[in-house]
């Protein structure tokens, strides 16, 4: 008896190690990628810290600091959350219209499909400096054209009031990434239930709204988390067209305050790396970077939660 139950346990302990062998890649990539890096974030929220000489334990004064004196948190934080909002939701219906779009045309849906999935290859600094020279509120022909047509010209990037709708365009305008997920889904929307749809009597709202939309909807589901995850993280975009649109184009020499103009394109992102890199204040970076991750998959949760309910039952 004894000897078939150690039998037993030493065939449990190798099936355990052969599984712990087949994890071990991700069980790695977990720790030093994700484990490691947050549990140091938290270590560090809480210490002065220059990252040149050893911390000092400080306690909650960086969570202080970042939450009621430095100016640059809340503007960011409010900045960033209308562009989840705002950009997110117009992305994900821009890139959806464009996709039905394509998928109904005969003829030219590959020179169509190109055309709007080039912009989305375009180097994000490469687009974002392009985009914001056409929209100069002096020069660019964008308000040449708006001008002609008896309409108002908007100062883009030099107005705080616009520039995060003309960093919502930009982002619409790279929108090929989302044209091609989506056109993909509804390619795989089964035709025989158009064609039962179109029996019944179902107009193009009630085939949409009855047909495409339950058969897409976990990729409706994956874009909205993708985007609010990347919008989470929106860095390079804003702080490029900011720097453009103020004349600092130049090397590290020069002085830039982030969020021209009047803060209106300052993300949270940027102040973890203002805070970090700039004024060498890793405690308080630190805290930043965990207000965002915190907000992330607080976004995240909520989405998924309610995907119970925005996804079929069956799947």
């Amino acid at each position: 008896m004894s000897a078939a139950v150690y039998t037993l346990g030493a065939r449990r302990r190798r099936a355990a190690l052969r599984t712990l062998g087949f994890l071990s890649p991700w069980l790695v990539g977990f720790g030093v990628f994700f484990a490691y890096p947050l549990g140091a974030t938290v270590y560090f929220s809480f210490m002065k810290y220059d990252g040149f000489t050893a911390p000092v334990w400080v306690g909650l004064k960086n969570w202080r600091y970042v939450l009621f004196d430095y100016p640059f948190f809340w503007p960011a934080l409010a900045n960033t959350l209308w562009l989840v909002l705002v950009m997110v939701t117009l992305r994900t219906l821009f890139g959806l219209g464009i996709g039905l779009l394509i998928t109904r045309i005969k003829t030219g849906a590959g020179v169509f499909r190109t055309v709007f999935y080039l912009p989305f290859l375009a180097p994000p600094v490469a687009a974002t400096m392009s985009f914001v020279f056409l929209m100069n509120p002096g020069t660019g022909p964008v308000n040449t054209i708006l001008g002609r047509l008896g309409l108002g010209e908007p100062g883009w990037f030099n107005d705080a009031q616009w520039s995060k709708p003309g960093l919502t365009i930009l982002a619409l305008w790279t929108v090929g990434d989302l044209m091609v997920i989506f056109m993909a889904s509804l390619l795989d929307v089964p035709k025989e239930q158009y064609e039962a749809a179109e029996l019944d009597g179902a107009g193009a709202w009630s085939r949409f709204r009855y047909v495409t939309l339950p058969n897409i909807r976990p990729v409706v589901l994956f874009a909205v988390v993708t985007g609010v995850i990347a919008t989470m993280q929106y860095y390079t975009e804003p702080i490029v067209a900011a720097k453009v649109a103020s004349g600092v184009i130049g090397g590290s020499g020069e002085h830039f305050e982030p969020g021209y103009p009047e803060k209106s394109t300052l993300t949270v992102p940027q102040s973890v790396y203002h805070l970090g890199f700039q004024r060498f204040d890793t405690g308080a970076a630190c805290v930043v970077a965990l207000v965002l991750f915190v907000l992330a998959m607080a976004f995240t949760y909520v989405l998924m939660r309610r995907g119970s309910g925005f996804l079929k039952e069956d799947d």
